[in-house]
C-alpha cells in the first residue's frame, strides 16, 4: 500500500524552472519566485501540485516553465 501512495505523490508533482531573470520585476513577482525555490535563472525546483502552486505560477508564469512530473 505505501508504494502505491508515493507513486501517487510523484505524480501529483511539478517541476518548476525560472526561465528569465527577476531583474525588473515588481516586488511581488520576487516574493513568489523567492517562495518558490527560484533564485537565478534556470534554477528547478520540485513543488507538489495543489492550488497554492497553481496561484503562484499563474502570478510569474511569464518567467517560468512548468512540467508535470
Amino acid at each position: 500500500m505505501a508504494e502505491n501512495k508515493n507513486t501517487v505523490d510523484a505524480a501529483a508533482n511539478l517541476s518548476i524552472r525560472l526561465a528569465k531573470s527577476l531583474n525588473g520585476c515588481g516586488k511581488k513577482q520576487t516574493a513568489v519566485a523567492l517562495s518558490l525555490g527560484l533564485r537565478k535563472p534556470g534554477h528547478v525546483t520540485v513543488q507538489p501540485d495543489n492550488a497554492a502552486t497553481n496561484g503562484k505560477i499563474a502570478k510569474i508564469s511569464h518567467l517560468v516553465v512548468v512540467t508535470k512530473l
